[in-house]
């Protein structure tokens, strides 16, 4: 490109870097869902600076940052995400491997500098960044979301109306995403074959175990894969009627756990809109969300006694202490807790001092 005219040099310019970077993300494995996320952050900030790459100057992204708080009032992480993308387009384009600072010089008279430091940059220090409203389910709420979502499929079905089938499926869903503590992508990219037999838990029939293909991916690897062991019986009756009374009756031949009304499977989006909807008219926490579900099936389980590395491994957790993050224990089980630990304590002091009933 050095030695050819072109017409419009610098947007020419821009889109060949804007092009390499591209390659040279999806070499290191990343998601085409990050770099597509990253690019059209690299545009946004192009746009708000009215400069190209080779103009820009750390002041420019201070400022963007600076209006990304306080007008737009971004959440931290976002702002981070945002630093993470110039940072490495940056990287990219001063790296003389791939010759823009060179080019730039011979085109613009300038080069690209790294606009991204450690001082102006937020820093990842906490284990969590996750709104601090955000919260599980006690078990009231959830029993309350629950019996709404079945009462909804009932009327709809009583008064001849087709949307009982799409309700059936939403009170499906959300329950399956409790019983199995799934993040949202997981829940809506299940098949019907992803669900098994344990051997060890016969009772259980075909819904012994739920097969995650979808989990989180680490950077630059693939979903991670992980089985969840059922343990609530209650949740193989909900399955075994939605496979073989409900699912039937969509129209999609997918093999979708959740067809929608119009596509082979239930978008995202559409998940946290319908939780969001019945939430709402029930007068619930604007704060419960759809991660809220996986939330409270971790917190439930440490609650009634389930082991923590069983916990862990059921939600696919790498660490202890991301598993903690998610615990939201309930004031009356701390209530218990202490009342057991009291009880302990003064059994213990009773029979061991003179005359007790060692």
């Amino acid at each position: 490109m050095g030695n050819l005219p072109l017409l419009h040099p610098e947007d020419q310019v821009f889109e060949a870097m804007l092009d390499g970077w591209r390659s040279q993300q999806l070499a290191r494995n990343l998601a085409y869902t990050t770099v597509e996320e990253r690019e059209r952050t690299v545009r946004v900030f192009t746009a708000h600076t009215e400069a190209y790459p080779w103009a820009w100057m750390p002041q420019l992204a201070d400022e963007w940052f600076t209006d990304l708080r306080a007008i737009r009032h971004c959440v931290k992480s976002t702002v981070r995400g945002y630093q993470v993308a110039i940072r490495g387009f940056c990287s990219y384009i001063t790296d003389p491997a791939y010759g823009w600072p060179e080019l730039c010089e011979q085109r613009f008279g300038t080069h690209p500098i790294q606009i991204i430091y450690d001082i102006n940059s937020a820093a990842h220090v906490a284990d969590s960044e996750a709104d601090a409203a955000k919260r599980a389910f006690t078990r009231e709420e959830l029993q309350t979301l629950f019996d709404h979502v079945d009462d909804q499929v009932a009327r709809k079905r009583a008064l001849g109306k087709k949307g009982w089938l799409s309700a059936f499926r939403d009170a499906t869903l959300l329950k399956t995403a409790y019983a199995y503590g799934l993040r949202r992508n997981e829940t809506r990219m299940l098949d019907a074959v992803d669900f098994g037999r344990n051997p060890r838990g016969p009772e259980f029939g075909d819904f012994g175990v739920c097969y995650v293909r979808y989990g989180k991916a680490q950077r630059g690897s693939p979903p991670k894969r992980r089985s969840v062991l059922t343990v609530w019986t209650w949740s193989v009756d909900v399955l075994e009627q939605w496979f073989t009374e409900a699912r039937p009756l969509f129209r999609w031949d997918s093999r979708a756990a959740w067809p929608s009304e119009r596509n082979s499977r239930i978008a995202g989006k559409t998940l946290d809109n319908r939780l969001a909807a019945y939430r709402d008219e029930l007068g619930l926490d604007p704060a419960l969300d759809f991660h809220s579900l996986r939330r409270s099936y971790v917190t439930h389980l440490i609650e009634d006694g389930w082991d923590p590395r069983f916990v862990q491994e059921q939600v696919g957790h790498n660490h202890a202490s991301t598993t903690s993050i998610y615990t939201c224990v309930s004031s009356d089980y701390r209530t218990r807790t202490l009342r057991t630990a009291l009880d302990n304590i003064l059994a213990s002091a009773i029979t061991t001092v003179p005359g007790g009933s060692r």
